[in-house]
């Protein structure tokens, strides 16, 4: 009798193992890259092999496997994927909660949220479906629930471009999906919409997005107490908006200062763009009013949480102090190299004058630091000079002057040569 029940295990434990190998062969074949596709390494039981991954999500997506995957889950770098089959709509359903990535250009930080859940339906090598992201309990009054879009994409055999479109939804939604954790959301009075439409391609992670904001407005923060600031970077300025310094500071950093209302698409949309070629954050992107709520008030953190932080209080800030308080603020807090701020301070370090009293190309230089004041001062020390093309872009830029006017501060910019500090 022992013998028969050993001899019956053996055959079971010899029929696993041959339905186990049989399983892996049949995966290892049946998936198996092309030259140049698209193929990832995965591991089946104690085998790692290639696969390509359109002929992965090809079967994945079929209606004669897909109900298999129903219940099953799934660990990946983005989270733990959960799936479910809807037979009668033909769909699988994954959910991820909760769900984060890194993307390298909009901060060093992942984002994360709560609960994603995306529906797939394959027609050929056309896949769609929908996407939904659920905020966090007890995240402000956002007045919605669920966060809500389309998406499309084609599948080829080196990558899966996927077109997202996002309709008009309350921004607080969008902040209580994206960053819940931020205390603002718990006394900030957020108003307005935002409509998203994005392209995204797998497996490079390149995207390109294009929101579209109506009625931005916040209320609640308190910025209004900055009419009174005081800066503790030594004396005002007090520069008025015509003077030297705040044009050409303008020029550096924000050239449609007196236009926006606290964020600059363009120039967000463009800085998502340089980063991602540069694979680093290295563009902000930021309005001055945005740089003056990371000097008060957030830190500059290299998060996306942090520039979501700035954007409330920038936008409430355009609201309560208007734009000449706003860039006399800046004038009086910017850095301008280690343990140097304020542009008085800085104008009397660097040139041995007050701020209102620089000359054009002065005013030109020192705008001209802003972007990385401690590289400008260490190169200004080491060459005698700082970047003469940023300082003649800067030079190009200052509005308000004639045509003389800007061929003199042309001139006198390319042939400065100040004293190092």
């Amino acid at each position: 009798m022992k013998k028969t029940l050993r001899f019956v295990l053996f055959g079971l434990l010899a029929l696993v193992i041959t339905t186990c190998v049989a399983a892996a062969l049949i995966a290892r074949f049946t998936l198996a890259p092309a030259a140049g596709e698209w193929q990832t390494r995965i591991k089946f039981g104690p085998v790692d092999f290639d696969v390509s991954v359109p002929s992965a999500i090809r079967v994945a997506t079929s209606p004669w496997f897909a109900p298999w995957l129903d219940g099953r889950s799934l660990d990946t770098r983005f989270g733990t994927v959960h799936f479910a089959w809807n037979d009668s709509v033909g769909a699988l359903e994954l959910r991820c909660a909760p769900c984060s990535a890194l993307l390298p250009a909009l901060g060093s930080a992942p984002i994360r949220l709560d609960r994603l859940t995306a529906t797939v339906r394959r027609d050929g090598n056309a896949l769609a479906g929908t996407l939904e992201a659920t905020p966090a309990a007890n995240v402000g009054a956002t007045g919605a629930t669920l966060l809500r879009g389309n998406w499309d994409g084609r599948l080829t055999p080196k990558s899966l471009p996927i077109n997202v479109d996002l309709p008009d939804a309350p921004i607080a939604l969008w902040y209580a999906v994206l960053a819940p954790a931020l205390p603002e959301l718990q006394r900030a009075r957020i108003g307005g919409s935002v409509a998203m439409r994005g392209q995204f391609t797998l497996p490079a992670g390149t995207f390109a997005l294009q929101p579209r904001i109506a009625q931005f407005t916040v209320e609640g923060l308190g910025t209004e107490a900055m009419l009174g600031a005081r800066t503790s970077c030594g004396a005002p300025a007090k520069l008025s908006n015509d003077s030297w310094l705040a044009r050409a500071v303008i020029a550096a950093e924000d050239q449609r200062f007196f236009t926006h209302t606290g964020y600059d698409l363009t120039e967000l949309t463009a800085s998502i763009d340089s980063n991602q070629k540069s694979g680093h954050v290295e563009r902000g992107g930021s309005t001055l009013t945005q740089q003056l709520a990371r000097l008060l008030v957030t830190g500059a953190d290299r998060t996306a949480e942090r520039k979501l932080r700035e954007l409330l209080y920038a936008v409430e800030m355009e609201q309560t102090l208007g734009k000449a308080r706003i860039l006399q603020l800046y004038l009086d807090n910017a850095p301008w190299g280690t343990d140097l701020c304020g542009a008085d301070s800085a104008a009397k370090r660097y040139f041995k004058r007050s701020a209102a009293k620089l000359e054009p190309a002065q005013a030109v230089w020192m705008a001209a630091m802003l972007n990385n004041p401690q590289v400008a001062v260490e190169k200004w020390q080491r060459d005698g000079s700082i970047d003469a093309a940023r300082a003649k872009w800067v030079a190009e830029g200052v509005r308000g002057v004639t045509r003389f006017q800007r061929d003199a501060l042309l001139k006198n910019v390319a042939a400065a040569k100040f004293a190092p500090p």
